[in-house]
């Protein structure tokens, strides 16, 4: 299991427990974290999962891919750490992974 903590953009911060395979949205939806609609299922078909991946995790999450980044478009306030959570895999690497949830999503 790995840990992942949300901080909200009040920071409050909620941790979790993720099973590897699952997405950072899915652990999100799963454990009721404020701020996360996820209104696409996790199809990346909205840009309602949005957060931003703290600088020292970046490099673990990696890069978005092209239909990632075009979704990102519609993001709020996009920054270059904004990543979409449905498309971000927790594997045991990412045991301690922290995500800030933006003030809004749309």
């Amino acid at each position: 299991m790995a840990k992942i903590t949300f901080i909200e953009h009040s920071g409050a911060e909620h941790t979790v427990e993720v099973e590897p395979g699952m997405t950072v949205m899915e652990s999100a939806i799963k454990n009721d974290v404020p701020g996360i609609e996820a209104e696409c299922g996790g199809a990346c078909a909205c840009a309602t999962c949005h957060v931003y991946v703290e600088d020292a995790w970046r490099a673990a999450t990696g890069a978005p891919e092209e239909m990632e980044e075009d979704m990102l478009d519609f993001a709020f306030e996009v920054r270059e750490s904004s990543r979409l959570s449905c498309q971000i895999k927790v594997t045991d690497a990412l045991d301690g992974l922290v995500v800030r949830v933006p003030e809004k999503q749309f």
